[in-house]
């Protein structure tokens, strides 16, 4: 049963690798990502399944007991975001060949997708910081084939200042780990944890613990670091933006959360300072949102503000802060994908991203125009869908440790996110019919941004059903004892 913890990275990387043979010939490079996809889907929620139903599955490879082989660890909280990274894959497979050009489609799009989704998931399954490394190397190659797909000008500026950003900080990533390992003697993350509580090194385990910050933020997107992404996904495909703007700034985020909850604990001054940061991330992030009318980027810098509503449940640790972090994560990473994947077809249709040339195009797309709506309120946190059980959480969280100016500022930036989402409704979707408008057709585009909406509904209205289980990931995260346990089976 161990064996299927690595079924989420096998097989999106062995479909990769299937359909590149198959690049020039899109209806059977379609045809096969579909069924790839939809397989993985089912592993995926099949884990997930056995994971809480059973417990953490550990996998060491080669039969290398821990922590000297390589460890795969499918716990709650990384199954909860491998599932959510298919499911929101399914959907970008799905409207691809709607939204991708042929000739991007033959530039090998699907087999840096699968490639993208296979790092993802290792990402979030690895149990050794140094594989972790490679995995980001893994899903930032992808993604590198995914930003210059189409080759224009602008794209290659903007995907160079990607690369050379990521290239820099995971330079600083695998020289961490050296020191890291220099100090405690090992990588697996759980025997690190234990280590960590041995070693009488203390100012360079800070210092250390400071720079992972700074490396897992700058790929978050956090601020001050995070200059070098609004531009870069508004270049490429709206799919690829969509999935960049889900996976991409996640798993930085959710780097900090494994580290901060296992090896580095959240102490006092830890706490205040990613509550400063939380807070400078919803506010620099609405601010640039409100301050465009491409609503390409305008959809970008909204990524930030939401990096910052899960960092305020890291900086809290406690049950609701950390329920709150995980519930809103996933989703976020729902919602944005429905909302970059929207924000392009409403591109596609009217031939613009300029805010102040839209309007009308309810006339012409109704079910576009109320898909938005809905994506829209979902965002902001409108009881009771799920942005709103996320916040609450958040803020219940941030009550029980008195932090009153984190509450001011995000609901503050919930109002503005709202405002800053709700003008493309109101100035793109209403208004008089434009007789010079030539409408294009969109069918097929709705039907995966609708799954992805009736997924992120049932997580606010079915809270009941859900929350137990995020509740669950809750409680682990503040013991890393079970995780230290399961790892080196202590």
């Amino acid at each position: 049963m161990s064996n299927l913890v690595v079924l989420p990275i096998i097989i999106p990387l062995l479909a990769g690798i299937i359909i590149a043979f198959f690049h020039k010939k899109l209806p059977i490079a379609r045809a096969l990502s579909k069924i790839f996809i939809v397989i993985n889907l089912i592993v995926a929620a099949y884990v997930t399944y056995l994971v809480f139903t059973n417990g953490m599955i550990v996998l060491e490879t080669g039969s290398w007991q821990a922590p000297y082989g390589i460890v795969f660890v499918a716990d709650p909280l990384s199954v909860i975001l491998v599932l959510t990274t298919n499911i929101l894959t399914t959907a970008c497979l799905f409207i691809a060949p709607k939204l991708v050009s042929d000739v991007r489609e033959k530039y090998y799009f699907y087999t840096f997708t699968f490639l993208l989704v296979s790092g993802v998931s290792g990402a979030f399954l690895t149990g050794d910081l140094f594989n972790l490394f490679v995995f980001f190397e893994v899903l930032l190659m992808a993604s590198y084939g995914l930003i210059v797909l189409g080759g224009g000008k602008v794209q290659l500026r903007e995907s160079l200042k990607y690369l050379l950003i990521n290239l820099f900080s995971s330079i600083i990533f695998v020289t961490t780990v050296a020191f890291l390992y220099a100090v405690v003697g090992t990588v697996n993350m759980a025997h690190i944890a234990e280590r960590v509580q041995e070693v009488e090194q203390t100012g360079v385990l800070t210092t250390i613990g400071i720079v992972l910050f700074f490396v897992f933020a700058t790929k978050a997107a956090l601020f001050p670091l995070y200059y070098w992404m609004p531009k870069s996904y508004t270049v490429p495909n709206p799919v690829v933006s969509a999935l960049f703007g889900a996976l991409l700034t996640k798993v930085g985020i959710y780097s900090i959360m494994r580290i901060y909850t296992l090896i580095f604990v959240t102490d006092e001054l830890t706490s205040k300072f990613f509550i400063i940061i939380a807070g400078l991330s919803m506010l620099f992030g609405v601010i640039g949102a409100l301050s465009t009318n491409d609503i390409k980027l305008l959809m970008s810098y909204n990524v930030i503000p939401s990096i910052g509503f899960i960092l305020l449940g890291i900086a809290l640790a406690n049950e609701n802060g950390l329920g709150g972090a995980t519930y809103y994560l996933m989703h976020d990473m729902i919602i944005k994908t429905a909302l970059f994947l929207i924000i392009g077809v409403i591109v596609y249709a009217a031939g613009t991203a300029d805010l102040r040339k839209l309007g009308g195009l309810i006339h012409y797309y109704p079910g576009l125009g109320w898909s938005l709506f809905i994506a829209t309120v979902v965002l902001a946190g409108i009881p009771p869908l799920s942005g709103f059980i996320g916040k609450l959480l958040l803020l219940r969280g941030s009550v029980e440790n008195g932090e009153i100016i984190i509450i001011i500022v995000a609901l503050l930036s919930s109002l503005l996110i709202l405002y800053s989402v709700m003008k493309i409704f109101i100035q793109g979707f209403w208004g008089e019919k434009d007789a010079s408008f030539k409408p294009v057709s969109i069918r097929g585009m709705l039907a995966p941004i609708i799954g992805l909406l009736a997924v992120s509904v049932f997580l606010g209205i079915g809270a009941e059903f859900v929350y137990p289980y995020i509740n669950e990931v809750a409680v682990y995260l503040l013991d890393p004892e079970i995780y230290i346990q399961a790892v080196l089976k202590e």
